[in-house]
């Protein structure tokens, strides 16, 4: 029988029962790069799926089926790719497999998963699994789902029904094809985090007519001595006293505890060109030792002279003051307590859009069903953020329009009611958002403070009654807010409560001065009366500028990443705005909960 295993308790038997293919071992590095550039730090969990079926339809005469498992991705664009296959179970109805799948779980993306069962033949027992032919093999059902339903369940179980799909014959699309149970385990080394606290000594990079302005920058070495960032410091604004904040390294971000982390230092400069100071290279291992001796660590600062580099060792050093090794629960915990992102969206209806009925209007709607840059804003984030709202009933608002017969509101009700702000699913967001056009009359200013209150009501309302849930609000404008602030006075009194918001900017108007509303690209924003935000909570991003910022970045680095190209999940514009936007929510969410010790049981 070749290479067979059986287990006497059941008198099944596997065949190749060694993983067939490679683990996907994470997300695209291009893309992180680009993402870390601007500060955003993706959640990135390793999931180990295990399977098993019920009620498997029967196609052999003599015996009962042999099932194999094979597993697939569905990209954004709708190209469908092999990712794995389990072992063969021989003679099964109800068969267990023992081969698992582990994927990295990207929360930013949607992530398609096609799972296909055939019965595989007598004569194909002795093949090695990879090197089946499928279409040699009876195909006995198929089904699909999002990782995201998955990892939201409470026992991180889900029962799907296997149907015929398009591979099955006619004769067959009436039988029961039975049921595919898929379990997700998270892998430890995604809640096994490293704290970490640097301090510089003899800091060298003294100018004479700007001050120092230090922060680190980690990065990991990849293939061909690529450094990619997994995470920085803060910026520390001229104190003597140069000691960061703590950093968190997870583990399944670096690798390993052996793996070489480029740890550099550099200057501050606010027209985004920062001096490098200089850098170390060490693995956590490394690091956990300077902690324990508590010496420093020179920095090094790399030169050039013709074809050689050497490398000039400064007098500043690097010292860790604290190295921190716990796990912790992680966001995929809360998922599966029941924890919910309710989704809320608030719409700009100012006269700057220009005429909705006019082809160059940013709220045109296309009658080919093309959508608008309001509408795929709308779509592409609630696509991903649906699966974490159980009832799908979402807030919707516009704001800068005027009703008829009525003033200019700056906070109103996307579906015309009076009473009420919910609409049922995504497309409902959407019909309203297509019967607002025809019934308010866009006007101005642009003002951000009155959604953003309403949100934080919905939220400290929850708060009070209930710690499952934290808020989203996406906030789409055309233009640069009127009202700064008293919008940083909403956000900072916001920044106590469950609420994170995104920002998308359309259009060509210049977004410079939105971008100080997100702290990943500026100071903690401070109220009217002095206030300081406790947290990070907006994100923002002009959709121009990542489609074609990213489009750039791919072509520059292609010689690099081209062998990776197969396993993009979507090499496009409106994928990375997701990943872009989306990035620091899990992170977000998390810093709330841990901040007011809100654990899962």
């Amino acid at each position: 029988m070749g290479n067979c295993c059986s287990d006497g308790g059941s008198g099944r038997a596997a065949i190749g029962a060694t993983a067939a293919y490679p683990t996907i071992d994470g997300p695209n590095d291009a893309v992180q790069l680009f993402l870390s550039a601007r500060g955003c730090h993706g959640l990135f969990s390793q999931i180990e799926l295990s399977f098993s079926a019920l009620g498997l339809r029967d196609r052999d005469l003599c015996s009962k089926s042999d099932p194999l498992l094979v597993i697939y991705v569905r990209g954004r664009d709708g190209a469908v790719q092999e990712v794995g296959r389990t072992e063969v179970v021989l003679n099964s109805f109800n068969p267990t497999w023992i081969t698992k799948h582990t994927m990295a779980f990207q929360f930013e993306v949607v992530q398609t998963l096609i799972f296909r069962v055939y019965d595989v033949d007598t004569p194909f027992h002795n093949v090695e699994v990879k090197m089946l032919k499928l279409d040699e093999q009876q195909f006995l059902g198929e089904a699909t789902c999002a990782l995201s339903q998955i990892v939201t369940k409470s026992s991180r179980s889900l029962t799907l029904d296997l149907v015929p799909g398009t591979e099955a014959a006619d004769s067959v699309c009436s039988q029961s094809c039975g049921k595919l149970i898929v379990h997700a385990e998270e892998c430890i080394g995604s809640k096994t985090t490293t704290e970490i606290i640097f301090r510089c000594s003899d800091f060298e990079h003294k100018t004479l007519f700007s001050r120092s302005d230090p922060f680190l920058v980690i990065s990991k070495i990849v293939e061909n001595g690529i450094p990619i960032p997994i995470c920085k410091s803060e910026v520390i604004k001229n104190d003597p006293r140069l000691a960061w904040k703590s950093v968190f390294l997870n583990i399944q971000q670096v690798g390993s505890k052996d793996s070489p982390l480029v740890i550099e230092c550099f200057n501050f400069n606010s027209n985004g060109k920062h001096d490098l100071v200089g850098k170390v290279q060490k693995s956590l291992v490394d690091l956990e030792r300077l902690h324990s001796s508590g010496q420093g660590e020179n920095l090094f600062y790399p030169t050039s002279s013709g074809n050689n580099y050497q490398n000039k060792i400064l007098k500043s050093q690097l010292f860790v003051d604290t190295f921190n090794e716990s796990i912790q629960c992680s966001f995929l915990d809360y998922l599966a307590e029941g924890f919910e992102l309710n989704f809320m969206v608030a719409i700009d209806f100012t006269a700057s859009n220009g005429n909705p009925r006019l082809p160059d209007s940013l709220h045109y709607i296309d009658p080919s069903g093309h959508p608008n840059a309001y509408q795929r804003a709308v779509l592409e984030v609630g696509e991903v953020l649906q699966f974490y709202d159980t009832d799908r009933r979402f807030p919707a608002w516009g704001f800068g329009a005027r009703p008829i017969d009525g003033p200019v509101s700056h906070c109103f009700n996307l579906n015309g009611s009076s009473n009420y702000c919910e609409v049922e699913g995504i497309q409902g967001i959407m019909m309203a958002y297509m019967s607002a056009l025809l019934n308010v009359s866009l006007a101005g200013p642009t003002l951000f403070g009155p959604v953003i209150t309403n949100a934080a009501l919905l939220a400290s309302q929850s708060l009070a009654n209930s710690w499952h849930k934290y808020f989203v609000l996406l906030i789409i404008t055309d233009g640069v807010v009127t009202d700064l602030q008293e919008t940083k006075d909403a956000l900072v009194k916001a920044s106590d409560l469950p609420l994170s918001i995104l920002i998308v900017g359309v259009g060509g108007a210049d977004f410079k001065e939105m971008e100080i509303l997100d702290a990943d690209k500026g100071d903690r924003l401070e109220s009217s009366n002095g206030r300081v935000a406790s947290r990070d909570i907006v994100q923002f991003v002009p959709l121009r500028d990542v489609q074609s910022e990213l489009l750039l970045y791919y072509i520059s680095v292609w010689w690099f990443y081209c062998f990776l190209v197969t396993t993009l999940p979507f090499v496009g514009g409106e994928i990375s705005a997701i990943q872009s936007l989306l990035a620091e929510l899990p992170t977000q969410f998390l810093t709330f909960m841990r901040t007011r010790d809100i654990r899962p049981s």
